[in-house]
């Protein structure tokens, strides 16, 4: 299982919220570079960088740090938040993407989204199935939908979609543990490689989380928090 620290980003800082809250921003670094490379030092490939500017006003804004970051590390990143046009996207990749993650547009703009599948792969596009009570939620998770998690994830495999990361937004940023029987849910009723994300609050999720058969973890607060070291990631490493 692959370990994906986040970053996300808010006027270029560092910062973590809970349950997508932006009121309850905490700011934990003003140099994002400077965890990224903590992060490699310590032997992570992987890492999730998160535009919550971008994801609040519609469009990408924080591509400034994605190219900074891509520029002066070897990690592989999974950049999300506010990709709503042809243009998001190509400013992502151009900035260094590896991957890209798209939720809102999967459910507003479907159609580009589709296409997005279609002229990258699939190993480049990854669906956002972020949920609240199961239902998906999208810009910035200030909305949400109608739309059952599973019944999401299912109608884009046959679209060809292989990543789906996962947040329920219930646990995120609590420390509380995953959101455990849902993922497995996903795990039994799709073929998708999922990537679970919220509520890792120690170890002992991580090791459950490979029990259910995720493909990727991301590890947010419980990082910043202090709960999971560099150290401790360099071992699952």
């Amino acid at each position: 299982m692959r370990i994906i620290p986040a970053i996300d980003i808010i006027e270029g800082k560092c910062v973590r919220l809970s349950k997508g809250d932006y009121n309850t921003k905490t700011v934990y670094n003003t140099n994002p570079l400077e965890v990224a490379k903590a992060f490699e030092d310590n032997g992570i490939q992987y890492l999730h960088l998160v535009d919550l500017d971008g994801a609040k006003s519609q469009h990408i804004v924080n591509y400034k740090v994605l190219e900074n970051i891509c520029s002066k590390t070897n990690l592989k990143i999974d950049f999300g938040g506010g990709l709503k046009s042809n243009e998001d996207l190509k400013i992502a990749f151009e900035s260094g993407a590896n991957q890209i993650t798209g939720g809102s547009i999967a459910i507003n703009k479907p159609d580009i989204f589709k296409s997005w599948l279609q002229q990258y792969g699939s190993d480049k596009i990854i669906l956002g199935a972020d949920s609240n009570n199961r239902k998906i939620a999208i810009e910035g998770w200030i909305k949400t939908s109608e739309i059952d998690v599973i019944d999401f994830i299912l109608a884009y495999e046959k679209k060809n979609v292989s990543y789906v990361i996962c947040t329920d937004i219930a646990k995120d940023g609590m420390l509380q543990g995953t959101s455990n029987e849902l993922y497995k849910e996903i795990m039994t009723k799709t073929n998708v490689k999922l990537i679970a994300s919220g509520g890792v609050s120690c170890l002992a999720d991580l090791v459950l989380l490979k029990k259910i058969g995720c493909e990727g973890t991301i590890i947010g607060k419980a990082f910043y928090e202090g709960k999971l070291t560099l150290n401790e990631l360099k071992k699952l490493c």
